[in-house]
C-alpha cells in the first residue's frame, strides 16, 4: 500500500533525541486500543524505561461503531528519566478510524506524528465522525507528520494463511499496529508473543494469527522506508535501584495493599463489593487472592455490600468495601452504623465524574466533601488520599492500620486515573513493614467482674470483642450507647459525651507532619495538592523552579485529620494555590481549618491536569 508523508520531515535536520515520548493509541471500542497500549506498556517496562499510562474509556458500554462518543484511547508517557504523568500533548497519535482522529487530534503536539488506517477512512465512517472531506487528503493535517496506509488490508494479508474470514482477521489489527509501534521504539516482541501463546493456549491458531500480524507490523516498519518521519528515538533504560520491579495499576496496588494490611494486622479479610466503574477491578483482583485469607462477596447492591463488611468486622475480620461516588452515597447510612458501633472498616472510593452517573469512565476528585463531611449527624472518619498507582499500596496499608488501631471506619480515596493508570513499582520487602496485630478482648475489663465494651484506651478506641466470647455479650446497633456499658442510652449528657469522644478519637489519629515535596518551607508560592494531582504538580513546580521561580510543592496524603503542622507551613508562604479536579473542595477545607487565603485552580472535564496548565497558573499567581 502507498505511504503518504505529509510535511517535509525528511528534508529537515535530524532533531535532538528526546528523553521521553508520549504515544496515544485511539480507535473504536472494539479496536483493542486498551489491549495494544497495555502490551506496549509491558514491552516498555521490560526495556527499563520509566513510564506512566492513562487509559481513557468511552462512557457507553458499547457505543455505535465509528462514532465520536465511542472512541477509546490509551496514552503512555515513557522515557529515560523520571516520569510522573501520562504526558501532556502526544508525540505520536495512532488513529484507527476517523472518529479517533477527530477526538484526539487537538491534543497532538504540533509537528507530531499521525499514523492512520486508511482502510477505515470510508465515506460512511467519515460521515459518522462529522467530516465533510477526508482529512488525509484535504491538507487539514499539514502541520503534522502523517503516515497513512491500509492497516486493515495489511492485517488481512498477514493472516490469510490461517483461514480466517475478514471479520475474524481484522481482530488482529491491533496486533499489527502494536508490531509497528514496537519497531518504532525498538521494543522486544518476544514478551508479547509469549503472552499471546498463553492467552490463546486453547486456540493456538488464534495465537499464531495474532503473532503473524504482530510480526507483519514490525516488518512493515523495517521495510517500508518509514525511518524519516518515525526517526526511531533512542530511549535508554532509567537508572534504578536493584530489586524486583513490575508494572502496577492503582486498582492492583489497592488490592495488594489491603491484603498486606490484613496480614500485618493478623486478620482474615472480608471484602463486600458491588460492581461499579471504575471500582470493580478491586473486586476482580481480590477474588483471586483466596490463599491469603481473603473472602470476597459480590452483593446484590451497595448497601448489602457494606453491611456485610460491617458484619464481618463485628465477627472479628477486617471488613472492607469499595465503590465510586454514587455507591459511596448509598453506603452513607451504613458508615454511620460503623461509626456508632465503633468497628474497623476500610472504604475505598475510586472517584469519577458526577453527579449521579455523570462521567462514569472519567476521572475527578469531587467526592472530598462527601468523604470528610458527607454523612448524617456528627460522623467523623479518617480520610487518606493516594497520589499515584504505586502509592495506593502504602495508603491501603495505612488505612488498615488506622482502622484497627482506632476502631473506626477509614476512607481511602483514589480516582479513575489512579485506578486505571499503570507505572513501574519496586516490589517492597515485607520485612520493612511493622506489624500491628490486633488484640481482642477475652475477659471482662470493668470493676467487680463487669464488662465495659465502650471503655476507651489511650487512643480513644473501644475494645474489639468477638461475638461468642464467654461472658462478653454486649449490645450492638445504631442507637446511642452508654459511654462505658454500651447499654442503650440517649440521654442528653451521654450523647454529648459520646459525640465528643468519637470526634476526639478521630482528631487524635496520629498523622505525620506535613513535608515539602519540592522547595523550601516558606516562600512566595506553595502549590498544594492531594490525590492524583501529584504528578503534574511535581513536574510543573520542577520546571518553574528551573526557570528561577520561587515556588514549592506540598502534597497532602492525610486529608482528615490534617497534619498538625500544615497550617503553620501554609502561612509561611505569601500565596497558596490549590489545583484540584473539582470546584474547589480542598481549598475550602484549608480555608476552614487554617484561615489561609488559598486560591483555587479547578478542572472538571474528566481529564487530569496538564503540566502546561499548572505552569501557566504558577506564573499567573506570581505575576
Amino acid at each position: 500500500m502507498a505511504t503518504q508523508a505529509v510535511d517535509n520531515a525528511q528534508d529537515r535536520a535530524t532533531p535532538p533525541q528526546p528523553d521521553a515520548v508520549v504515544v496515544r493509541f485511539a480507535g473504536d471500542s472494539g479496536d483493542g486500543s486498551q489491549l495494544t497500549g497495555g502490551q506496549f506498556t509491558l514491552s516498555t517496562a521490560l526495556a527499563g524505561n520509566d513510564l506512566a499510562t492513562f487509559p481513557d474509556f468511552p462512557a457507553e458500554i458499547r457505543a455505535p461503531q465509528g462514532t465520536l462518543f465511542g472512541v477509546s484511547a490509551f496514552q503512555i508517557n515513557f522515557g529515560s528519566r523520571e516520569i510522573n504523568t501520562a504526558g501532556d500533548a502526544p508525540d505520536v497519535l495512532v488513529a484507527m478510524n476517523p472518529a479517533a482522529l477527530k477526538v484526539n487530534l487537538d491534543a497532538l503536539k504540533p509537528g507530531g506524528l499521525i499514523i492512520a488506517d486508511t482502510g477505515e477512512f470510508t465515506k460512511r465512517n467519515l460521515d459518522k465522525a462529522k467530516y465533510d472531506s477526508n482529512p488525509l487528503e484535504d491538507g487539514s493535517l499539514d502541520k503534522w507528520q502523517v503516515m497513512a496506509f491500509d492497516i486493515s488490508a495489511l492485517t488481512i494479508e498477514a493472516v490469510k494463511d490461517f483461514g480466517l474470514g475478514n471479520k475474524d482477521a481484522l481482530r488482529s489489527k491491533n496486533m499489527w499496529t502494536l508490531g509497528l509501534a514496537l519497531w518504532m521504539f525498538d521494543r522486544p516482541r518476544e514478551p508479547i508473543q509469549d503472552w499471546l501463546k498463553n492467552k490463546f493456549k486453547s486456540k493456538p491458531e488464534i495465537a499464531d494469527a495474532n503473532i503473524a500480524a504482530l510480526n507483519a507490523g514490525h516488518a512493515y516498519g523495517e521495510t517500508a522506508e518509514l525511518s524519516g518521519p518515525l526517526n526511531q528515538p533512542s530511549l535508554p533504560p532509567v537508572p534504578t535501584e536493584p530489586g524486583l520491579y513490575r508494572t502496577i495499576t492503582g486498582a492492583e496496588a489497592v488490592s495488594l495493599g489491603l491484603v498486606a494490611g490484613a496480614q500485618l494486622s493478623e486478620l482474615p479479610m472480608f471484602f463486600g463489593g458491588y460492581p461499579i466503574t471504575p471500582a470493580s477491578a478491586i473486586l476482580h483482583h481480590l477474588a483471586r487472592m483466596k490463599q491469603y485469607g481473603v473472602t470476597t462477596f459480590q452483593a446484590e447492591d451497595e448497601i448489602a455490600a457494606i453491611c456485610a463488611a460491617i458484619g464481618a468486622s463485628y465477627a472479628g475480620q477486617l471488613g472492607v468495601t469499595s465503590s465510586s461516588g454514587p455507591g459511596i452515597a448509598l453506603k452513607g447510612e451504613a458508615m454511620g452504623l460503623a461509626i456508632m458501633t465503633e468497628l474497623p472498616l476500610v472504604i475505598v472510593n475510586s472517584q469519577r465524574g458526577g453527579p449521579s452517573t455523570g462521567l462514569p469512565t472519567k476521572t475527578e476528585q469531587s467526592d472530598l466533601y462527601q468523604a470528610v463531611y458527607g454523612r448524617n449527624g456528627d460522623s467523623p472518619i479518617p480520610v487518606i488520599a493516594a497520589r499515584s498507582p504505586s502509592d495506593a499500596f502504602e495508603c491501603a496499608i495505612e488505612a488498615c492500620r488506622i482502622a484497627v488501631e482506632h476502631m473506626t471506619p477509614v476512607i481511602l480515596l483514589t480516582d479513575g486515573y489512579i485506578a486505571n493508570a499503570a507505572e513501574p513499582w519496586k516490589v517492597p520487602d515485607p520485612a520493612n513493614y511493622a506489624p500491628f496485630p490486633v488484640q481482642f478482648l477475652t475477659e471482662k475489663n470493668g470493676p467487680d467482674d463487669t464488662l465495659l465494651p465502650y471503655k476507651r484506651d489511650s487512643k480513644g478506641a473501644r475494645p474489639w470483642i468477638k461475638p461468642g466470647t464467654p461472658g462478653l455479650m454486649h449490645r450492638i446497633g445504631g442507637i446511642e450507647k452508654h459511654e462505658q456499658t454500651g447499654n442503650i442510652d440517649y440521654s442528653p449528657d451521654n450523647h454529648q459525651l459520646m459525640t465528643d469522644a468519637r470526634k476526639a478519637k478521630i482528631d487524635g489519629v496520629a498523622v505525620p507532619d506535613q513535608d515539602v515535596a519540592i522547595g523550601e518551607a516558606g516562600g512566595k508560592l506553595a502549590v498544594v495538592g492531594w490525590g492524583s494531582t501529584f504528578g503534574p504538580i511535581h513536574q510543573a513546580v520542577s520546571r518553574s523552579r528551573a526557570k528561577g521561580i520561587d515556588v514549592s510543592q506540598i502534597h497532602v496524603r492525610h486529608v482528615w485529620p490534617l497534619p498538625a503542622n500544615l497550617g503553620e507551613l501554609l502561612r509561611s508562604y505569601d500565596k497558596v494555590l490549590v489545583p484540584e479536579m473539582n470546584t474547589g473542595q480542598f481549598k475550602t477545607v484549608l480555608r476552614d481549618q487554617f484561615l489561609v487565603d488559598a486560591q483555587p485552580l479547578n478542572k472538571t472535564n474528566g481529564l487530569p491536569f496538564y503540566i502546561r496548565e499548572l505552569e501557566e497558573a504558577i506564573e499567573e499567581a506570581l505575576s
